[in-house]
């Protein structure tokens, strides 16, 4: 609003359903594109449209990217200390690890997934049902051996587990690669577990549905002068000072703003070649982990 010529109001509307798709839909297909219509989406923009799920209306190549307040993300893989798994060779000679997660298709329970995939685990268990509150009192009551989780909330929510050293971290993935988590620079990236072609693109789609981060978007035709007034309302706002602190402030974490070009490149180059949507939905599933 502060970098839009004339200040405009702006109002938020809330459409529920089909995790960011109706949204989506009624943005690509019913909302006129005069400027006036901004969506604001979650990564699952790009995802469901990748993946093939049913539903999707929109085309994401045709949608006009703003770009997005956050791009930079870290998942770090965990074992309770009372595990055993004090090492990898542990952690991959151990049988039916078990490892929490939100739901099926939840993003945690999909980086549960990729750890375990590529890091070998012999016959993961997935047990999901929980609240990200709820795994943390699973883990620590021994209900499971294993959790994903971010940087971000073993600082703020379990820095007693790092203090008192009641688990032991086995790996990270950096998102883009290459952003460092400051005081976890030790621990293994992802990536160093890649053993093949498949894999590395099957990681480089990872990393793509993350980095898009929240995007905002236009609906396809909007004219150039009206896009052109957005996309640069958006660098300015990202490169505002108050807007880093009101970020801050209502999110807990710092803001890693990924501008509108960017935000465009990232989805052009996603790999989108039928091996590795099939690898992806596989692993993002709730079927048997897919062999090597």
């Amino acid at each position: 609003q502060k970098y839009i010529p004339g200040n405009p109001t702006i109002l938020s509307e809330y459409m529920p359903g089909g995790g960011g798709r109706k949204a989506a839909n009624y943005i690509y297909i019913v909302a006129r594109p005069d400027g006036l219509t901004i969506g604001g989406m979650s990564a699952s923009l790009v995802t469901n449209a990748i993946l093939d799920t049913t539903g999707v209306q929109y085309d994401i190549n045709k949608l006009i990217y703003l770009g997005s307040p956050v791009s930079v993300f870290h998942y770090i893989f965990l074992t309770r200390k009372g595990a055993g798994l004090n090492s990898l060779e542990k952690l991959r000679d151990a049988q039916g690890v078990r490892i929490g997660g939100q739901e099926v298709g939840h993003d945690v329970y999909i980086s549960a997934r990729l750890f375990a995939y590529l890091m070998a685990l012999k016959d993961p268990k997935f047990v999901t049902g929980y609240g990200g509150p709820e795994m943390d009192i699973a883990l620590m009551s021994g209900e499971i051996d294993a959790r994903v989780t971010t940087p971000e909330t073993l600082g703020q929510r379990n820095l007693d587990w790092i203090e008192k050293g009641l688990t032991d971290l086995h790996a990270i993935i950096e998102i883009p690669k290459g952003a460092k988590a400051a005081g976890f620079e030790r621990l293994p990236e992802l990536e160093n577990f890649v053993g093949s072609d498949k894999e590395r693109k099957l990681l480089m789609m990872y990393r793509a549905f993350r980095l898009v981060g929240t995007p905002y978007v236009l609906p396809p035709g909007t004219p150039k002068p009206q896009v052109q007034i957005l996309q640069e309302a958006m660098r300015k706002a990202y490169k505002d000072p108050d807007f880093h602190k009101e970020f801050k402030k209502l999110a807990g974490f710092d803001a890693s703003p990924l501008m509108p070009e960017e935000q465009e490149k990232v989805i052009r180059q996603l790999p989108r070649d039928r091996e590795t949507v099939e690898l992806f939905n596989k692993l993002s599933g709730p079927d048997s982990m897919p062999a090597r």
